[in-house]
């Protein structure tokens, strides 16, 4: 490979691999310095720099500087007169590089230069793949679905990777048809036997719809409005606590929007989950009466050392806070961290009086 041919292929890798040139050129001069080392018979040190504007490589000779009439390896050492006389700033207890010929240094570095991008190169463009990715870890990223293997759905990212949805984080509902673009929360990047990047993907993490309201929700995005937590039954419905960092917000109608329509937006990312925002609370007592809307609650009881609640709610009110097969309870459980003792005000014997 010629000079000018080496710095285009440079550049393209850059350009198209997203590798660094100079960790590029540097992985070159160490190959190309590994093959001159093994080549020579003598023990000297040899350093090796490609010249940017020729796209040549060009070898010194590393001596360290000494006093006059204290050389003992002249192959590694040079009197401080004779430095001077090549760099009149040369300085003893420094080193000097001198120019160094090799028989053969063309072919040589032809060599190296082949084995470094075939080989070398391939792993760098993997470690610089698993770095992009390890730090979208824990957020969400766009793919789009390629096909199915076994159980797994194969998932083509930007072009540059192919992930995994494994069966776990499949939401039931849920079909994945080949070209379908959506978004997926990356639940772990690590390094598979070759050493490229595995991506793991998620539909049904909870800090999917967390990241999306992040990302879709102008509010939240302004810091203006935080999530406090989020509870799913992915592909079925999710219970979303907020708070205003600022007085003048109200978070659930920010969120919400006029008649759904930023809410939708998540929904429809969701293929039709539906979505509850709710007012998050440091008082646990009314947190959880959020939690459990739109049923209304009559009285909660709170055991704080255990962490448990006994709520009270009218009986035409149960089975909206029950929830169907006890969603809406569960969701409120899990969403506040508490756990919910659900009663009716005839059950416990809650007078209307003792309610109020």
């Amino acid at each position: 490979m010629k000079g000018k041919e080496l710095l285009y292929t440079i550049e393209l890798l850059e350009q198209e691999k997203g590798i660094p040139r100079d960790k590029i050129i540097q992985l070159l001069e160490e190959s190309i310095q590994s093959a001159i080392n093994k080549r020579l018979l003598e023990d000297i040190d040899v350093e090796v720099k490609l010249d940017a504007a020729s796209g040549e490589f060009k070898a010194y000779q590393i001596k360290k500087i000494v006093e006059d009439g204290q050389v003992q390896n002249p192959l590694k050492e040079i009197a401080i007169s004779d430095a001077q006389k090549i760099d009149e700033e040369a300085e003893v207890g420094k080193v000097i590089k001198l120019p160094f010929a090799i028989d053969g240094m063309g072919r040589i570095a032809a060599k190296a230069t082949m084995q470094v991008l075939t080989q070398r190169l391939t792993q760098l463009e993997r470690d610089v793949l698993y770095n992009t990715f390890k730090e979208k870890e824990g957020d969400i990223i766009q793919g789009t679905i390629v096909r199915e293997e076994g159980k797994n759905i194969i998932v083509d990212l930007m072009g540059k990777l192919e992930a995994i949805l494994p069966p776990r984080e499949q939401v039931r509902s849920e079909r994945y048809r080949k070209g379908d673009t959506m978004k997926f929360y990356v639940l772990e990047v690590k390094r598979g036997r070759g050493g490229e990047p595995r991506v793991i993907l998620s539909r049904t993490h909870p800090k999917l719809v967390q990241r999306l309201f992040e990302r879709e929700m102008p509010e939240v995005v302004a810091g203006l409005v935080k999530v406090m937590g989020v509870a799913r039954d992915p592909g079925d419905r999710a219970k979303v606590a907020v708070a205003a960092n600022d007085p003048d917000v109200d978070p659930v109608g920010a969120c919400i929007g006029v008649r759904g329509a930023r809410i939708q937006t998540i929904v429809k990312e969701l293929k039709g989950e539906n979505i509850d925002v709710i007012l998050y609370s440091e008082d646990p007592a009314e947190f959880i009466a959020n939690a459990l809307k739109p049923a209304k609650v009559k009285k909660i009881i709170l055991d704080e050392e255990n962490k448990e609640a006994k709520v009270i709610v009218d009986d035409d009110q149960f089975s909206l806070a029950l929830g169907k097969r006890g969603q809406n309870v569960r969701l409120a459980a899990k969403l506040t961290g508490w756990k919910i003792d659900l009663k009716t005000s005839s059950e416990y014997g809650l007078t209307e009086e003792e309610g109020e």
